[in-house]
């Protein structure tokens, strides 16, 4: 449940994404005049589909993104200075830009590692690259990652 204002109501039911929804007998029903109609625009409407803005999605692979991902921390040495991106299957070598494949690195390691794999160059991975996942998921499993140290 959540509100919204009249305007919006109003919006939602003449284009039939809502519906007029009566609660009690009693329901107050407000009367909104234009020059030409009267509209009768009910306490509490009930929509008849979910919107696409309540579905969450994987967001596009941009930096901000791959930043907060990888806690602002170098992929290879840990560092959280001079950060850039990095493509682990270099793009010249057929690398993809997705969430699989970018990791970030401070400049310095994106430099010695170059057009190279990581294994080429021999540096390794501190964690595997990965899309960001829901949420509500992340917050799950975080939790209860707490809970078993706490019983450790």
């Amino acid at each position: 449940m959540s509100r919204i204002n009249v305007r919006r109501a109003i919006v939602l039911l003449l284009t039939g994404k809502a519906e007029p929804l009566d609660l009690t007998e009693n329901a107050s029903i407000w009367q909104v005049r234009s020059p030409s109609m009267v509209l009768e625009v009910p306490e509490h409407i009930r929509m008849k589909f979910t919107g696409t803005e309540r579905i969450w999605k994987v967001p596009r692979v941009n930096r901000r993104e791959v930043l907060r991902r990888d806690n602002h921390t170098c992929q290879y040495c840990g560092s959280h200075r001079n950060l850039t991106l990095d493509h682990v299957l270099p793009k010249s070598k057929g690398g993809p830009h997705s969430w699989d494949n970018v990791v970030t690195a401070c400049s310095s390691c994106n430099s010695r590692k170059g057009d190279r794999t990581p294994a080429q160059a021999g540096m390794k991975l501190r964690s595997k690259p990965k899309a960001p996942m829901h949420p509500t998921v992340a917050f799950a499993e975080q939790f209860w990652r707490e809970q078993k140290l706490d019983r450790l």
